[in-house]
């Protein structure tokens, strides 16, 4: 309905109304009336003024309806990443990022108009090394909270309830520049964990969603450099079992009906336009919600991809490919395509479609009354100061920390024997906070972490001059070596920028995975020999020298409020470590394909690696050790569409408490077509007393062993023989048994 004048306006609306309740008589076993409370409010609640205010009717009712009502001017606005409809009442929510808590402020000053704190937890990787899917689920409950929080408070009243979270893409590759923001190169291993943070920042109200999840990027982007113009090539099985993996899970288990398409073409083209958007997200998934672009992404595809000869054709396509939402400058092109007929309203009306499903589910368009999540917002203290929203930051960064190796158990340290500690490194005295972090309302630094630690009774020295550092380290018990990237390069303020050649962000790839500051290292440890090198970074590193002569080396992700507590927890044994790696470590750069090789068989992740690499995935040891025993499987078959349990006691054999993470993998043995080495299926990370034994169980299910049979266009379940192989990690597995796959029990 366009607009009219006040008068013609007010007679449709009366018209409608009368029409409204005439159906309500005539139709008494309508959905209307099935319910005699259908159209009951609240007591301060007015009667729906259009049907697409009545809670009750269906969803897909209400948003036709609200189609229906749109001038074809507000329907052009409502492409942006903000489907507001002031004439309407329509208050709908825009984006904020939240990849690890949170964005109102930080480096990318993501505050509009002003900074906010929030609580910061660590990078994507380092929430992935928790191998805890339970608290990472915590992890993006608490931003959901604070992200409400932020969006209703009338203190604030800034931000936005869609948040671009997970980074579901997969690290195949380490010098890939956002690797930080992925949860690891294990397709499966993705998937649970995205699976856990979209559970947590929607919530588990049955029709309410706490915040929506919007995945990103869509789909195999994991490079950088000319990501504009790239293609990512591969073939139909690759795009089932790996690249898609995670977001198909996002969507058909964790319930996501958001993500982001990204720059890179996929078999040469652009992902903006690529059909895959409509027949594989929209068709078979159902994901009937939000798909945007990329920030200037329809831009690209004339700038960069050459793919459209003008913007009028580049939004046109877009939109018929099926997004919704432009992060781009993209009113007139629209307006133009409409006028030369290169694209219909009825593409827009579409397309706008799915944008209204995800606030409709927000609630934002309900009565406050009805929605669990409306009274965020009224709180006397601000989240991000509650002692259980720091509590979980710390718990978080210790879970996240990876102990790589520890000779002669040099740690953990004793506080009551340790006299002084000489603290070195770039990475000693700061918290540095990536591009997509918020502003944390505090930073513990890992200097400050082991002073708090230790108090009085400890001599803890710094100097930031590396030469009097060296002089303090000859004197002094022990030495704790903090090495690693900055997160933005060393370019907090300029895009695109780093300092280094092993540095890389958002924008560049990193030309090597040698660290630089490795010969720093080198210098302590013949300073002092009781070197501790504590490595915080977003990458994997060749630190092939410091694996060889360094007794004890701890790796953590950046940007945790809470790092220094947390590894000074660690490292003065009150958090026993039970981080693991989720990329495998290559000892040395020619150990990896091409960059552009996005053909994983041929040698990426431990599934096809041949090498031997620095540290393999799922790597991680502990303060204790662990025994495995009895592997035993509830039957000795999988049928075709069923599960089996897998069982396998584990003892912890030390004087010490601790948490192991139990991996299950997976090897075809008679299969008809080509396979992984080895696939994980199945990971718990679980507590055990000293001396103590647990039964540990896992679920495999039939169509987690599919592959895609592309004459088929199916998955299917192979019939014939697995191996299980169950352990602590990739290449340490303790137990196997075989068992048969698609026959019945």
């Amino acid at each position: 309905m366009k607009r009219g004048s006040g008068i013609k306006a007010n007679r449709v609306v009366v018209i409608w109304m009368g029409l409204f309740i005439l159906a309500l008589v005539l139709l008494p076993d309508s959905r209307l009336t099935a319910n005699p409370q259908t159209l009951s409010l609240p007591p301060d609640q007015t009667q729906p003024q259009y049907p697409f205010q009545n809670p009750e009717l269906p969803i897909e009712e209400r948003v036709a309806n609200i189609i229906s009502l749109l001038t074809i001017d507000e329907k052009i606005a409502c492409l942006s990443t903000n489907p507001s409809v002031p004439r309407l009442g329509i208050k709908g929510s825009g984006h904020v990022e939240g990849i690890h808590g949170l964005t109102q402020g930080g480096p990318g000053k993501w505050g509009r108009p002003r900074t906010i704190p929030s609580t910061t937890f660590p990078q994507g990787i380092g929430l992935g090394e928790t191998w805890d899917a339970e608290i990472v689920r915590q992890v993006a409950a608490v931003e959901g909270l604070e992200a409400r929080y932020v969006f209703q408070s009338k203190k604030y009243q800034q931000g936005g309830i869609v948040i671009r979270a997970p980074n579901s893409d997969l690290g195949r590759d380490p010098r890939w520049g956002r690797t930080e923001e992925c949860y690891g190169e294990d397709a499966f291993f993705n998937g649970s964990m995205t699976v856990a943070f979209i559970k947590g920042l929607q919530g588990d109200h049955p029709k309410y969603w706490l915040s929506a999840a919007l995945m990103k990027h869509f789909l195999a982007n994991s490079n950088e450099n000319d990501r504009g113009r790239s293609s990512s090539n591969f073939d139909e099985r690759l795009f089932r079992e790996y690249y898609s993996v995670p977001f198909r899970m996002g969507v058909l288990e964790g319930g996501s009906r958001a993500f982001m398409a990204s720059y890179n073409a996929v078999n040469g083209i652009p992902m903006h336009v690529n059909p895959i958007l409509e027949n594989v997200a929209r068709k078979e998934w159902g994901q009937d919600g939000i798909i945007c672009t990329d920030g200037g992404g329809m831009r690209l595809l004339v700038t960069d991809h050459k793919y459209s000869p003008d913007f009028d054709h580049a939004s046109a396509a877009v939109i018929k490919a099926g997004i919704g939402q432009f992060l781009d400058d993209y009113r007139d092109p629209v307006r133009s395509a409409l006028k030369r007929g290169l694209l219909a309203e009825k593409d827009i009306d579409e397309a706008l479609k799915g944008n209204f499903r995800v606030m409709i589910r927000l609630g934002l368009l309900d009565p406050p009354a009805l929605v669990p999540y409306s009274s965020i917002g009224s709180e006397a203290e601000d989240p991000w100061l509650r002692s259980d929203h720091k509590a979980l930051a710390r718990l978080v960064t210790q879970k996240s920390i990876v102990l790589l190796k520890n000779s002669n158990n040099i740690l953990p340290l004793d506080k009551t024997s340790v006299r002084s500690i000489t603290v070195v490194g770039p990475r000693a005295t700061e918290v540095l906070l990536d591009w997509y972090s918020g502003t944390p309302p505090y930073r513990v630094s890992p200097l400050e972490g082991i002073k708090n630690k230790v108090g009085s009774s400890v001599n803890v020295r710094w100097s930031p001059d590396n030469d009097e550092a060296l002089k303090l380290a000859r004197g002094s018990d022990v030495a704790i070596v903090c090495v690693g990237n900055h997160p933005n390069g060393g370019h907090d303020n300029e895009w695109a920028k780093v300092s280094v050649p092993s540095e890389g962000r958002e924008a560049v790839d990193r030309e090597t995975i040698t660290l630089e500051q490795e010969e720093l290292i080198e210098k302590v440890y013949k300073a002092n020999p009781k070197t501790i090198v504590v490595l915080i970074s977003s990458f994997p590193y060749a630190i092939n020298w410091s694996q060889a002569n360094i007794p004890a080396i701890l790796h953590m992700a950046l940007n945790s409020q809470e790092e220094g507590n947390a590894l000074a927890d660690v490292l003065f044994g009150d958090y026993n470590p039970a981080g693991r790696l989720v990329q495998t470590w290559p000892k040395v750069l020619e150990q990896l394909p091409p960059m552009m090789d996005y053909d994983i068989r041929h040698g990426r992740t431990y599934m096809y690696f041949t090498g031997q690499p620095l540290y393999p995935f799922g790597y991680g040891v502990s303060y204790t050790a662990f025994a495995y025993s009895n592997l035993r499987t509830s039957s000795g078959t999988i049928p075709a569409k069923g599960t089996v349990t897998i069982s396998v006691d584990v003892k912890n054999t030390g004087t010490r408490a601790g948490e192991e993470v139990v991996q299950m993998y997976v090897k075809h043995l008679n299969s008809s077509v080509a396979r992984p080495i080895k696939e994980l299926k199945g990971f718990k990370r679980v507590m055990i007393g000293a001396g103590q034994t647990t039964t540990v169980t896992l679920p495999l299910t039939a169509e987690r062993l599919a592959y895609w049979d592309a004459s088929k266009q199916a998955f299917v379940v192979e019939k014939g023989e697995i191996q299980i192989m169950v352990g602590s990690s990739s290449a340490d597995t303790k137990l196997t048994k075989n068992i048969r796959v698609g026959t019945n029990p």
